[in-house]
């Protein structure tokens, strides 16, 4: 959260968004702070922090803030000559003038954002669509007509969330302007599901996912190799593409566990002796999950955790966000992971 001392300027930024809404790709607007569920033991994002709803006049107050410095360097680049274009110059006596917001959180955020077209939105923080629907389609109208160069909408998701939300409602947030949701899968096993605390079955991912793709939003699912160790690593790639399969999301993309510090699963690790699985039992375990898949998504491996390499160097992923298109490219990604068999 960051506060200036240019209120007409100022807006709140939380930090987290996937890595295709990252750089300059996407504005961050942040609707709800941190996360309402916050039991997952993998999870070390949000655990200090306490779930808020904001209110849409504080929402719609931000995008007006965010707008606010849109015009002013639409503004200062008339003055300078250039027609209203986002110069460095403009930039530059912006923060001349308004010195405070150069360590604003938000603000290189929204200036690189204005630089590259406006295209993308994602609104934040882990469950956008626990908000009132009222409200949200208040928020998303807002935005739209004030920023009329958006042609995408995106937000995580809790599959759990997007059940519960009748119909109608999906409907009109979708009418409104949300065009993707990111739903946090993990695992299709049961007995991992409960072991991890998502707070969802294998059931709810189905009817979440499938759900969503009725309403005519584009679905991301993530999922996490290595996820359950040695000992379930069978059960979690089976049964996580047999989950996809009935789904078949839009995208389907990969993000390699890691316990990490502050997360109740590190802790556990540390104490229990858990058998972690090794990179190359990952890579067999992705292969076991890849082979099973019988889908029409975009296979995606767009995060850094996808860290294989092959021996003359590179990576043995494409970090594209979209991804593999299967069926099409679902043996050249077979063919691609035996290479990754190779001195590994």
């Amino acid at each position: 959260m960051a506060h200036s001392n240019s209120p007409v300027f100022d807006f709140e930024t939380g930090i987290y968004r996937p890595p295709s809404e990252g750089g300059a790709a996407s504005l961050l607007l942040r609707l709800t702070r941190n996360c309402p569920w916050n039991h997952c033991t993998f999870c070390a994002m949000y655990k200090t922090e306490k779930f808020e709803l904001r209110k849409p006049q504080e929402i719609i107050k931000d995008i007006d803030a965010m707008h606010g410095v849109h015009l002013k360097l639409k503004q200062i680049s008339k003055d300078q000559g250039t027609g209203g274009q986002l110069t460095q110059n403009a930039v530059t006596q912006f923060f001349k003038t308004h010195p405070d917001l150069y360590f604003h959180q938000g603000i290189s955020m929204l200036i690189n954002w204005l630089a590259v077209g406006g295209k993308t939105v994602f609104l934040q923080d882990a469950d956008s669509l626990i908000m009132k629907t009222d409200y949200m389609v208040q928020v998303l109208t807002h935005l739209k007509k004030t920023f009329p160069s958006i042609e995408r909408i995106t937000t995580y998701a809790r599959s759990r969330t997007i059940v519960k939300k009748p119909m109608a409602d999906l409907e009109k947030i979708k009418q409104a302007g949300l065009d993707r949701v990111h739903i946090g899968l993990e695992t299709g096993d049961g007995a991992l599901l409960k072991i991890i605390k998502k707070g969802a079955t294998p059931e709810d991912h189905i009817k979440g996912g499938k759900k969503a793709l009725e309403t005519g939003f584009q679905v991301s699912e993530y999922w996490m190799p290595g996820l359950g160790g040695e000992e379930l690593s069978h059960d979690h790639a089976r049964h996580t593409a047999d989950v996809l399969n009935q789904i078949n999301p839009h995208y389907i993309r990969s993000r390699p566990f890691t316990a990490r510090p502050g997360s109740p699963m590190y802790d556990t690790f540390q104490k229990s002796g858990f058998k972690k699985i090794d990179p190359r039992a990952q890579l067999e375990e992705i292969k076991q999950m890849v082979t099973a898949l019988d889908v029409t998504s975009k296979v995606c491996f767009d995060h850094a955790g996808n860290y294989w390499k092959l021996p003359y160097g590179g990576y043995l992923f494409s970090h594209d966000y979209e991804g593999y298109q299967f069926p099409d490219q679902k043996e050249y990604l077979l063919e691609r992971i035996e290479k990754g068999f190779i001195d590994s």
